[in-house]
């Protein structure tokens, strides 16, 4: 090897190194820092966003003409705002255990239709109280709770399965679907709508539960392609239920579109 090959094969190694070691010092624009930067925001309305497109709001002193505008049942000062472009049964359960523990009442809940030009719904949620605390907090739980309420949503090209449990239904579960208070609650959808159907049949069919509603694309939704049925009775026949339905809706959903992955963790 002649020395001016020998000089420029040394000067190479040591331009590579030093690259390397420059890109490695550059700070990284991460996604997760541009996903905080994208969530921050200056105004005092603003309490946070979760999953699915998902904004919660509050306003500490609401305007009256906007109050008579809105025609809610109860009439509150203070109002938390939970709105979403994607999930109605996550945000529904999530509102449930908001007013769990805390002071405020669900006053409204709208199910538009949206999922991005999905299959389902999205959602508009209102609470209600005297003190904005209150609501604000409301608020703050149920956003912190949407990751769990999202598990057993499954969603594929085709379309998407959701299941919901609840131990004890509040009132946000009564509010929407009419659920008994105080009694074990289960949700079953399947998109598309025939899929729901044979969903809602294996469930009524595995346990002994009570058929609270039944929704169908003109009954019940937004126009949505969806059955969502709505079922109450012991614990264990609730999850029994669910757990059968959610074993064919997986297995159709599948089939039609291929693996359809839970949107977080899987709680029931």
């Amino acid at each position: 090897m002649s020395q001016d090959n020998l000089v420029e094969q040394i000067m190479a190694q040591v331009m590579a190194k030093v690259s390397d070691q420059t890109a490695a010092n550059t700070p990284q624009k991460t996604q997760r820092g541009k996903t905080m930067a994208e969530k921050s925001c200056s105004l005092t309305e603003f309490v946070g966003t979760a999953i699915g497109d998902t904004i919660g709001l509050v306003i500490a002193n609401v305007d009256q003409q906007l109050l008579d505008a809105m025609k809610l049942e109860k009439r509150y000062r203070s109002i938390g705002i939970l709105g979403a472009r994607t999930g109605a049964g996550p945000h529904i359960m999530a509102a449930d255990e908001a007013v769990k523990g805390t002071n405020t009442e669900v006053v409204s809940i709208e199910l538009p239709r949206d999922t991005k030009g999905g299959a389902g719904h999205g959602s508009l949620i209102v609470f209600g109280g005297e003190d904005v605390s209150d609501v604000k907090r409301a608020v703050e739980v149920a956003l912190k709770e949407l990751d769990r309420t999202f598990g057993d949503v499954y969603a594929n090209d085709a379309g998407h399965i959701e299941l919901q449990y609840s131990a004890r239904a509040s009132y946000a579960l009564e509010k929407a679907f009419g659920a008994p208070l105080g009694k074990a609650c289960g949700v079953i959808v399947g998109a598309p709508a025939s899929v729901g159907v044979l969903m809602a049949d294996t469930a009524v069919k595995s346990a002994n539960v009570d058929v609270v509603a039944y929704n169908s694309p003109a009954k019940g939704t937004s126009f949505t392609n969806e059955v969502i049925l709505i079922v109450s009775g012991d614990s264990g026949a609730v999850r029994q239920a669910m757990s059968s339905a959610r074993d064919v809706g997986l297995t159709l959903l599948e089939t039609m579109g291929g693996k359809a992955p839970s949107a977080t963790t899987p709680y029931i």
